[in-house]
């Protein structure tokens, strides 16, 4: 199956004339049990980048408690304002966790069995939203932590203050607010990477393949590149772009557009630039260009700098052109 499809994805003028309503689509009772174990996770990811949104930090009160060392108020007052904020880091991390967790289960629905990538995304629709919810989630934390510095300051600082005051043989903390030492050296790696979502996608992805050995990358792949086609075809056609009822559909169907490429590009052993890639980079990168620039830039940019095989000799001048 994965060669024919393979023979199938070098015709040159494919058709992905499939519309996946991500606007409503409804799990069939074959997919209802995965969907309800993806749900019970998806549920809380408004709230984590609202919660994300909001984060503004303890730099105020960390700079004032170095300036003045002695100074117990400043001691107290930073220690105070970033408790909180690390048990925010804790959770977000946690679910990060609990994302990973349901990722192979919806991989597995989509990618095995005898379908074809383009009849998974026909007949699972409602696995194939819950998917994109994933990436457009994914996207949405990585871009909002990439800019907010005080993440990684904040928990530096927590770091570094509960290892004075163990070595000064203090209680640091309450056990209810307490991170223990193995979570917290989990959670410095997570937060260390400029995209720890994707990070966490990719790894969950690229160990789903390694986990199921009797299931070719292939089809985890072409799955991958499918989706990302069929996502640019409904941005591409009139008609499927006439079908989408919100005004933040199109920039949602861009969003998974990129956001299943950059996944396809970590997976893949040589990443989704080269000719022989199952993904049409080229036209991808011409749709998100066809956009207002204030819209997609922060997409374009997703594509520069959170891909592995951009600069890769196997990619295109011609790509490397397009995204300059």
């Amino acid at each position: 199956m994965g060669n024919l499809l393979r023979l199938l994805s070098r015709d040159e003028t494919p058709k992905y004339n499939v519309f996946v309503d991500f606007e409503n689509a409804q799990p069939s009772e074959a997919e209802k049990d995965t969907y309800l174990v993806v749900q019970e996770v998806l549920q809380h990811t408004k709230d984590i980048l609202q919660e994300l949104q909001m984060y503004k930090g303890a730099g105020n009160e960390i700079r004032a408690a170095i300036a003045n060392p002695l100074n117990g108020t400043q001691q107290i007052r930073a220690w105070e304002s970033v408790l909180p904020l690390v048990f925010k880091l804790r959770q977000f991390y946690e679910f990060s966790q609990q994302l990973g967790e349901v990722v192979p289960k919806i991989l597995w629905d989509l990618c095995s069995g005898p379908m074809t990538p383009t009849q998974h995304l026909e007949t699972q629709q409602a696995l194939v939203k819950q998917f994109a919810e994933i990436l457009d989630f994914v996207l949405k934390f990585d871009d909002l932590k990439m800019t907010n510095p005080a993440i990684q300051n904040d928990f530096s600082y927590y770091r570094r203050t509960v290892s004075r005051l163990r070595l000064a043989n203090q209680d640091p903390v309450d056990e209810e607010l307490e991170v223990p030492n193995e979570l917290a050296n989990k959670m410095s790696l997570f937060y260390a990477h400029a995209t720890p979502m994707l990070k966490m996608l990719s790894d969950a992805t690229t160990q789903f393949v390694a986990d199921n050995k009797d299931l070719p990358i292939e089809n985890t792949t072409e799955t991958l590149g499918t989706m990302a086609k069929v996502c640019q075809r409904m941005v591409e056609n009139p008609g499927f772009y006439a079908r989408f009822q919100n005004e933040d559909t199109n920039l949602f169907v861009l969003r998974v557009m990129v956001g299943v490429i950059i996944l396809y590009d970590h997976v893949h052993p040589i990443g989704a630039f080269a000719k022989t890639s199952h993904v049409d980079v080229k036209g991808s990168i011409k749709v998100l260009k066809e956009q207002p620039p204030n819209v997609v830039e922060g997409l374009l940019n997703a594509l520069r700098y959170t891909t592995r095989h951009l600069n890769d000799e196997t990619t295109p001048k011609q790509i490397k052109s397009l995204l300059a």
